[in-house]
C-alpha cells in the first residue's frame, strides 16, 4: 500500500471516529455545566450590589423607602438612590438601616459582590 492509500485510509477511519469524539467531548463538558448549577446558585446570590441588598432587606421588612427616609431623616430619593445604585449610603446611614432592618452591618456588606 502506497503512500496516498495510507493517506485514504487514516482520513476515513477519522472521519468514522470524530464523531464519537465530538459526542464524548460534549458529554462531558454537559455533565461538567449540570455538576455546577449549585455553585452558579451561590455566586448568583452573591453576586449582588449593595443597592439590590438594601431592597431586599427593606422588602423583606415590609417598609416602604418613605417610611426608611423618614426614620433615618433622609429624603426618599436618597433611598431610591441607594437601592439603585447611583449612591451609597454613609457609614452612619448604613449603620442606621441595618439596625432598622434588624441585621448586622457586617452582614449586608458580606452580602454583596466583590
Amino acid at each position: 500500500m502506497g503512500l496516498p492509500e495510507v493517506i485514504v485510509v487514516l482520513f476515513v477511519l477519522i472521519a468514522q471516529v470524530l464523531p464519537f469524539v465530538l459526542l464524548a467531548i460534549i458529554a462531558v463538558a454537559a455533565v461538567k455545566y449540570l455538576r455546577s448549577k449549585p455553585q452558579r446558585e451561590r455566586e448568583r446570590a452573591t453576586n449582588r450590589s449593595l443597592g439590590e441588598v438594601l431592597a431586599e432587606e427593606r422588602q423583606r421588612c415590609g417598609m416602604t423607602q418613605e417610611f426608611v427616609a423618614q426614620s433615618l431623616g433622609v429624603s426618599r430619593q436618597a433611598v431610591s438612590k441607594w437601592e439603585k445604585g447611583a449612591s451609597d449610603p454613609s457609614t452612619h446611614n448604613l449603620l442606621a438601616l441595618a439596625k432598622l432592618y434588624g441585621v448586622d452591618a457586617a452582614d449586608l456588606l458580606r452580602s454583596v459582590a466583590s
